[in-house]
């Protein structure tokens, strides 16, 4: 359970500890990471800007539906919460994919090509984070990394922790200013993280701006809760992802479009289909009815590097992911538990050397990952709209087995905690 823990009484609790650890944003990576290393008998210290639990856990906001890959299992195998994530998730065995007027033109089975993996599972982000936090999870709300002076690594000064400021109550006029020494500093607040500035060699390496977002809704959940379908159209995407009790809907349009607003645009739509599925049907009335959606940038961002010293990027600020391969949120969870096995048992004095090993064994699969929703991205949003119907025979030949090829390879050969776990445990 999520508890609103300030700042100073956490911190009086990991004070003492041989590793003094800030996590820095209660999102995915953030809450994953800190629930394994409280497993491990640590007591990171947890922040997080939104104002309490429910703004934290919103999910009318980007990225509130997810379809998780088999490889975030051992991470609920690790935290004894796999029977709250079979509970609160759906299996996701069809994928349907719809032709530029609307029509099926093919269903792949998702749940045969990935079972000898585990399930692909659809959940919501604010369900996500409860099941993550079934054991008591401990967040500083309405807090923020201001300043940060990190050891740096090129002085052979030996271990130095890093002082931080953090500011707490940010959104009331009891603003309160601590300062403090960790021996790490975990960034993980997000694909648009305000403590990424703070670290040198925080910057991007390469970022991905496909000029193109759209609106997001849910729809009533309806019989066919194990299927996904996603329709490209002309200067469109629709896609509906079920997930338990409903199913959250995304309609893509150009960035010039957003405009337009949703209802229009939805007429805009439905003008150019000739076969409307009642999911389809369904999945444009929500985004038509819904009380000023939301509309998501589709943005990518890749680190020049994940760690400086002793800080390191993890989740969406080490590499932020496209939505194309479904793979963002599950690399976010395999990052988090191969941090968590690399700082098992580690001193200060030792943490340079984990900290490498992190990011030697995760860096190139999370970056192999995100290759792969930038490829798809190209091929999904920079066709000509004149050519919508050579995408749909492309998609009709290739199979989702194809396109998935490169995330497949990585559910082959998933990480291993123990090559990045000290040799003296």
């Amino acid at each position: 359970m999520i508890t609103n823990v300030p700042f100073d009484e956490q911190f009086e609790a990991a004070k003492t500890e041989d590793l003094r650890i800030l996590v820095v944003g209660a999102g995915i990576a953030g809450v994953a990471v800190a629930q394994l290393l409280r497993r491990q008998g640590r007591h990171p210290v947890l922040i997080e800007r939104s104002r309490d639990s429910e703004t934290m856990t919103d999910d009318d906001h980007a990225g509130y539906m997810l379809a998780l890959m088999p490889m975030v299992d051992p991470v609920f195998d690790d935290l004894g919460v796999r029977e709250q994530y079979q509970e609160n998730s759906v299996a996701i065995d069809r994928y349907a994919f719809h032709a530029h007027t609307g029509e099926t033109l093919r269903e792949d089975r998702l749940g045969s090509l990935l079972a000898r993996y585990g399930q692909y599972r659809g959940i919501a982000r604010g369900e996500l984070l409860a099941v993550l936090s079934t054991e008591t999870c401990p967040v500083a709300f309405g807090s923020s990394l201001v300043s940060l002076a990190a050891l740096d690594p090129a002085a052979d000064a030996g271990p130095r922790p890093a002082r931080v400021e953090v500011s707490t109550g940010v959104h009331s006029e009891d603003h309160y200013l601590h300062g403090a020494e960790f021996d790490l500093v975990i960034i993980a607040d997000g694909l648009n993280s305000h403590s990424r500035r703070l670290v040198p060699g925080g910057s991007a390496e390469s970022s991905v701006d496909t000029a193109w977002g759209g609106w997001v809704a849910w729809a009533p959940a309806d019989a066919d809760t194990d299927q996904v379908d996603e329709l490209w159209g002309e200067g469109f995407f629709l896609g509906a992802y079920p997930v338990k009790d409903r199913i959250g809907i995304f309609l893509g349009a150009p960035d010039s479009r957003e405009p337009l607003g949703a209802r229009r645009f939805v007429t805009e739509v439905r003008s150019q289909l000739t076969t409307v599925s009642p999911r389809i049907d369904a999945a444009l009335t929500a985004v038509a009815e819904a009380e000023d959606p939301y509309f998501w940038a589709l943005r990518d961002f890749r680190s020049r590097q994940w760690v400086t010293g002793n800080t390191v990027l993890l989740g969406d600020a080490a590499a932020g992911f496209l939505p194309t391969a479904g793979i963002g949120a599950g690399m976010s969870m395999e990052s988090a538990r191969m941090l968590a096995a690399s700082l098992e048992a580690t001193s200060p004095e030792r943490l340079p050397e984990a900290l490498t090993r992190f990011e030697a064994a995760q860096r190139p699969r999370a970056e192999q990952a995100q290759s792969t929703s930038r490829e798809l991205a190209r091929f999904m949003f920079y066709l000509p709209r004149a050519v919508a119907g050579l995408r749909d025979l492309i998609f009709k030949l290739v199979s989702v087995k194809t396109a998935l090829a490169p995330i497949i390879d990585l559910l082959k050969h998933p990480a291993r905690p123990d090559e990045v776990r000290s040799t003296d445990i």
